[in-house]
């Protein structure tokens, strides 16, 4: 026997909601930002700041070298100074102290540097704003399960890959340099100490130099992979896009309600001031509007009700109720439903045409009495 099965394909969607297809709202954006989320290579942050780092020895390299070769020079001469019996336990610790806020002073240019282009190549990628919500703990970091299925998930792949490309890099580069230099390498134990020192020195600040150019490179290629990351990452359903919507202008149905319920109590106020007017004037079918004119208290006649359709036949069973004359006008009609409110005054173009009618009423209420 054959049977039909029913598959609600939103089930298969991904998420609750379906299939993430959104770009991200300003908002949810700006929310994010806010919890720390942003698209930031800390690979390009570390490249900058080991290249300014390397330029910086490279280019202050005399300065830097005669700065520390003057300072083991003092303190040599300071041992030197104090090598008999006034040498003791607190002679050294001055010396050691000396030379070490020395070494601090003439290294701390180098390090300043790295510090301001690693800061300003961070702000360069996530602008300025400081957030402490990276810092607050939260539990849900702390499930097995979500920790077991990162250590396999995509970004933990793309990271080994980061990774063993950088080791690979390194390694290649090393040894690319090491060996072109060999041959001097091999004279180190015939040279002075200084002429070494400057040979290494130079060996390693141009080592330095190269991995921190690829490294930069790798960083550049990773920041643009997070920001597309960052992207898909921050898409949203349509149903999340709808419910932010809702919470940043209110709910449709809910806006509805409330217009409907105000338009009921704006009708209310309107049939009860109704009984007021001098007369009402209609399409005759489509329109009606109600006139008040009262010489004491307005310099002109005032709407005080109006309608069309099933109000417009509200507003003439109310008239009638209330023994108000109906008087038959369209052009009239139809211009103050349109062009004025309710509880202002008509304007003055209409004034002849209003005080045509009022008079048509009065002069009936005349007869009448």
């Amino acid at each position: 026997m054959e049977r039909l099965l029913k598959y609600k394909l939103q089930y298969f969607a991904e998420g609750a909601g379906g299939e993430k297809t959104e770009e991200a709202t300003s908002k949810k954006l700006t929310d994010a930002r806010k919890e720390g989320q942003v698209a930031k290579s800390t690979d390009l942050i570390t490249a900058a700041a080991l290249l300014a780092l390397f330029w910086t020895l490279k280019t202050f390299i005399g300065v830097i070298g005669n700065n520390f070769i003057n300072s083991f020079i003092k303190t040599y001469n300071s041992i030197e100074l104090y090598a008999n019996d006034d040498f003791t336990h607190a002679t050294a610790q001055w010396i050691f102290q000396d030379t070490a806020f020395t070494i601090i002073r003439i290294s701390i240019p180098v390090f300043i540097s790295a510090f301001v282009v690693a800061i300003i190549t961070n702000i360069a990628q996530v602008k300025w704003q400081i957030t402490g919500k990276p810092l607050q703990p939260k539990f849900s970091k702390f499930n097995p399960i979500k920790g077991f299925k990162k250590i396999f998930s995509k970004d933990k792949i793309v990271e080994l890959i980061k990774e063993v490309l950088k080791i690979g890099v390194i390694t290649y580069v090393a040894y690319d340099t090491l060996i072109k230099h060999k041959d001097i390498l091999l004279k180190l134990y015939d040279m002075e100490l200084l002429q070494a020192i400057y040979l290494i020195g130079n060996i390693v600040l141009d080592l330095g130099y190269k991995i921190s150019i690829i490294f930069l490179i790798i960083g550049f290629a990773d920041y643009i992979y997070q920001k597309l990351k960052f992207k898909k990452d921050m898409r949203m359903t349509k149903q999340e896009v709808k419910d932010e919507y809702k919470q940043a202008e209110g709910d449709p149905q809910v806006k509805g309600k409330i217009r409907s319920k105000m338009r009921e109590a704006s009708q209310r106020r309107m049939m009860q001031h109704l009984p007021e007017a001098d007369v009402v004037i209609t399409n005759p079918t489509h329109f009606a509007a109600a006139i008040k004119y009262d010489k004491e208290t307005s310099e002109a006649p005032v709407l005080i009700a109006k309608g069309a359709d099933y109000l417009a036949q509200k507003i003439k069973e109310v008239a009638r109720e209330n023994k108000i004359e109906i008087v038959e006008n369209k052009p009239l009609a139809r211009m103050l439903y349109y062009n004025v409110e309710i509880g202002n005054e008509i304007p003055p173009e209409l004034y002849q045409m209003t005080a045509e009618v009022l008079a048509y009423v009065y002069n009936l209420k005349n007869k009448h009495v």
